[in-house]
C-alpha cells in the first residue's frame, strides 16, 4: 500500500482549498507533540510524515466491504492493518523552496520507540497499536470504534516517536492514507502516466503491466506501487516506483484537466476526505496556501543511506541494514532541519580541494571510470580511476587523517554513502569503493543495462547511455 498522492494532496491543496467540505469532513488525530505543529517553524521548514497504511478499515474505523478488498486484491478483513506499508518525510521549506520527499524501505531494522527492541520499520505501528487495544481493556473500554481509534492514535504516536530517534527531526505534522483511500484518489483524476522498461507479473500484488508507457489507474495502480516480488532490489526497487509514481501524479493533479473539472475535484475531496487521517494541529486549509509555489518539478526524491538489503535478523527474518547515525549525517547534509537535529552544519570545502580516486569492487566493467567522471564534472580534482577486488556490497568512502570533512562532503555527493578513515589515504586526497548496490551518480548509464543475477552478482547487458524517457517526460523504471 502506498500513499503517495498525499504529499501532492498537501503540495497542491490550492486546487481546493476553497472547498469548505474538504476541512469540515476530515478526519483528525492527536498524534502530535508540543514541539510540533507550528506552521512557521523556527528552522524555516515544515517536516511532515506520510503514512500509508496497509489497512482494511476506512479513516472512521469502519471495516471495509469484502467485495472492495477482493478487487484490491487486499485479502480479508483481518488481514494486514497494522504494518506501515509506505513511509515518506516531507520536509517544505516555508521560503518556497523545494522540497524533499524522504523514504523509508518498509523492512528497514531500526530502534523501535517504546523498548521494542530493534525490528522492521514498518511494526512500529503496530507494536504501540497493539499494547494500547491491551490496556485499554483493562481499564474497561469495549466499545469496538473506541478502542480502533484511540489505538490507532498510540501507534501513530509510536511510530512518529521511532522516525523521530532515527533521523534527528521534529514531525511537525501527520498524515495517514489506506487502502482504499489511495484506490480512489487515483481514479478521481483519471489515471497517472507511467513507463516500464521491462513487463512485469506479480501474483502477490496483482501486477501485471506491459513494457512501455501506460496510464494507470485504481487496482492498477496500487499494485504498481506495491509489488516487490520479482524486482531486482525488492523493497528499493519499489521505493524507486513510488517515487516515479508520486511525480506523475502531482504532473497529473498540477494539470488543468483536474484543476479546472469540477467533477474531479469533487471526486477527489469525497476520497480524501473518507480515507485521509490528519493530526488536529494542522490548519490544511491555511497551509495550502502556503503551498502555492509548490509544483511538480519544485519536489526532490530521496531515500535513507541502507546497508545490507538482506540482513538475517534474530527475529524478523531478512531486513534492510539501516545506521543511525549515517541516517542523521544523511539526513543533515540534505538540510532537512539541521537545527532540529542538533548537529551544526559543516562548512563546505572547495571541491577543487579534494583529489578523489575511486576504486571499482562492483564487479560492473567501468563504474568507476563514470563515478570518478560524475565527481569532477562537480569540480572535484581526478585522482584516477582502478579496479579493487570484487564483492563489496555496500560502499564506502576513505578519507585521510583529518580529512572527515572532505570525506563526507564527497559521501554526499555520492548521495549519502558511509565514511572511514583510512591513515593510508594520502593527504588531501579521498577515495571511493564502489560496491554493488551502488544507484548514485554515474551509475545511471548501468541501470537500464544490468540486471543482478540469483547469487547477487551484476551481469553486464548493452548499457543504455540514460534511462529511458517518453515524450511525455515520465521515466521509465523497472
Amino acid at each position: 500500500m502506498s500513499l503517495l498522492s498525499i504529499g501532492v494532496l498537501v503540495a497542491t491543496g490550492y486546487g481546493w482549498s476553497n472547498f469548505k467540505a474538504l476541512n469540515e469532513n476530515l478526519t483528525t488525530t492527536d498524534v502530535i507533540s508540543a514541539e510540533g505543529g507550528g506552521e512557521k517553524p523556527a528552522d524555516g521548514a515544515i517536516d511532515i510524515l506520510m503514512v500509508g497504511m496497509d489497512s482494511r478499515t476506512d479513516a472512521k474505523g469502519n471495516p471495509l466491504p469484502q467485495q472492495i478488498l477482493d478487487e484490491l486484491q487486499a485479502g480479508g478483513s483481518d488481514d494486514g492493518g497494522l504494518n506501515t506499508d509506505t513511509l515518506i518525510l516531507m520536509h517544505i521549506p516555508n521560503d518556497g523552496g523545494k522540497a524533499v520527499a524522504l523514504s523509508f524501505p518498509r523492512d528497514s531494522y531500526v530502534d523501535i520507540a517504546g523498548g521494542y527492541g530493534r525490528h522492521k520499520i514498518n511494526s512500529a505501528y503496530g507494536y504501540g497499536k497493539n499494547d494500547a487495544v491491551a490496556e485499554l481493556q483493562k481499564k474497561g473500554v469495549k466499545d469496538p470504534a473506541q478502542l480502533e481509534t484511540e489505538s490507532k492514535q498510540e501507534g501513530a504516536k509510536n511510530l512518529i516517536a521511532t522516525i523521530q530517534d532515527l533521523t534527528g527531526v521534529t514531525i511537525d505534522h501527520y498524515a495517514e492514507i489506506n487502502l482504499v483511500g489511495f484506490y480512489e484518489i487515483t481514479n478521481a483524476i483519471g489515471g497517472v502516466d507511467v513507463c516500464l522498461n521491462e513487463a512485469t507479473q506479480d501474483d502477490f500484488s496483482g501486477a501485471d503491466f506491459a513494457a512501455g508507457p501506460q496510464t494507470i489507474q485504481g487496482r492498477q495502480a496500487l499494485s504498481f506501487v506495491r509489488q516487490r516480488h520479482g524486482l531486482l532490489r525488492s523493497d528499493l526497487d519499489r521505493i524507486v516506483r513510488q517515487q516515479v509514481f508520486m511525480a506523475g501524479l502531482a504532473k497529473k493533479m498540477l494539470s488543468a484537466g483536474v484543476l479546472s473539472d469540477q467533477g474531479k475535484l469533487k471526486a477527489l475531496i469525497e476520497a480524501v476526505t473518507k480515507s485521509i487521517v490528519l493530526d488536529k494541529k494542522w490548519d490544511i486549509l491555511g497551509f495550502a496556501s502556503q503551498m502555492r509555489g509548490l509544483t511538480g518539478g519544485n519536489m526532490e526524491f530521496q531515500t535513507i543511506p541502507t546497508g545490507d538489503p538482506d540482513l538475517q535478523t534474530p527475529a524478523d527474518g531478512s531486513a534492510v541494514e539501516v545506521v543511525k547515525t549515517d541516517v542523521r549525517r544523511f539526513v543533515n547534509n540534505l538540510n532537512v532541519d539541521p537545527a532540529k537535529t542538533g548537529t551544526p552544519s559543516t562548512p563546505a570545502i572547495d571541491n577543487a580541494s579534494i583529489t578523489v580516486d575511486v576504486r571499482n569492487a562492483s564487479g560492473v566493467a567501468g563504474l568507476a571510470a563514470k563515478v570518478l567522471q560524475s565527481l569532477v564534472a562537480k569540480g572535484y580534482t581526478e585522482g584516477g580511476a582502478a579496479n579493487a577486488e570484487s564483492g563489496l556490497t555496500t560502499s564506502i568512502v576513505r578519507y585521510a587523517k583529518g580529512g572527515e570533512a572532505a570525506g563526507e562532503q564527497v559521501a554526499t555527493t555520492l548521495g549519502g554513502l558511509k565514511t572511514e578513515e583510512d591513515v593510508n589515504i594520502p593527504a588531501g586526497h579521498v577515495r571511493v569503493f564502489v560496491g554493488s548496490s551502488y544507484d548514485g551518480p554515474g551509475a545511471q548509464s548501468f541501470t537500464a543495462g544490468t540486471k543482478l543475477g540469483l547469487d547477487g552478482a551484476r551481469q553486464q547487458q548493452p548499457p543504455a547511455e540514460d534511462p529511458p524517457i517518453t515524450a511525455d517526460g515520465v521515466r521509465c523504471v523497472n
